[in-house]
């Protein structure tokens, strides 16, 4: 070992030879930018500005329908050998004197009216007659007189006593004994008192209500009180019935009478 030899530097760590730079992440990300950008700038400069035309079209099929005079149509028709048509065998023979007029598709016969005789017009109807006839009919227009009397009706004389009456379901439950009635003293004639009532199974009045007075409240409440206390036949039910009261009536006494002289 020579001790003159100069000592050679130990190696730096963390240093890389400068043979060995590498690009970072950075420098990578900045260039594709600017790669991005020239290109869209190349873009705008060279791009034409002419409008876009559509190309017309040419030697494309189409579809078009046959019209009625195909063949291949006519062949559809299921009457085409059962009814005449104009294009049958005898127009293709060509020859005029077998040319014949041939009548439409949808064609009719002719009416083929019934012949009648003028004479026989009306032979029914008089035969009709003649075996039925018709009796004659004679016209009544007024109607014959009758001759009759005027009947005058029959006018009831009043009565000259009050009177009672039953009617209604009431009707058939007879009183035991007939009810004292009275005679008012009263300037005018009194309307009947109607006094409805409601008898029980044993006879006895329940209920009564004055259905249509008589103008004369004396006579009213008589009647009232009458009703209360008579008493009906026994039944095996509840009966409702009407108590009219017929009030005869008596003039009363003059009370200035003239002095006699």
């Amino acid at each position: 070992m020579n001790p003159a030899a100069p000592a050679e530097p130990p190696p730096l760590i963390g240093l890389k030879p400068p043979g060995d730079a590498r690009w970072t992440r950075g420098k990578w990300l900045t260039m594709v930018v600017l790669v991005f950008a020239a290109h869209v700038l190349l873009l705008f400069a060279f791009a034409g500005r002419k409008p876009i035309v559509p190309r017309t079209v040419t030697l494309v099929p189409t579809l078009q329908l046959a019209d009625d005079s195909s063949e291949w149509l006519a062949l559809n028709d299921p009457t085409l050998f059962a009814l005449p048509h104009q294009p049958d065998f005898v127009a293709a023979m060509g020859s005029p004197a077998l040319m014949t007029n041939q009548p439409p598709f949808s064609w009719t016969e002719p009416p083929r009216w019934l012949l009648l005789s003028n004479d026989d017009l009306g032979t029914a109807f008089n035969q009709f007659m003649q075996t039925n006839p018709v009796a004659a009919l004679e016209l009544q227009l007024k109607p014959p007189f009758k001759l009759n009397t005027p009947q005058m009706p029959a006018t009831a004389e009043p009565s000259q006593q009050s009177t009672m009456r039953v009617e209604g379901e009431l009707a058939p439950r007879l009183l035991p004994s007939p009810a004292t009635l009275t005679d008012w003293l009263y300037a005018d004639v009194l309307a009947p008192s109607v006094v409805q009532v409601l008898v029980d199974a044993a006879g006895n009045v329940i209920s009564t209500v004055l259905l249509a007075p008589s103008g004369y409240a004396a006579a009213d409440q008589r009647a009232l009180e009458i009703a209360r206390s008579v008493r009906f036949t026994p039944s095996s039910d509840l009966t409702i019935g009407r108590m009219i009261f017929d009030w005869h009536t008596l003039p009363p006494p003059a009370t200035n009478a003239p002095a006699i002289p």
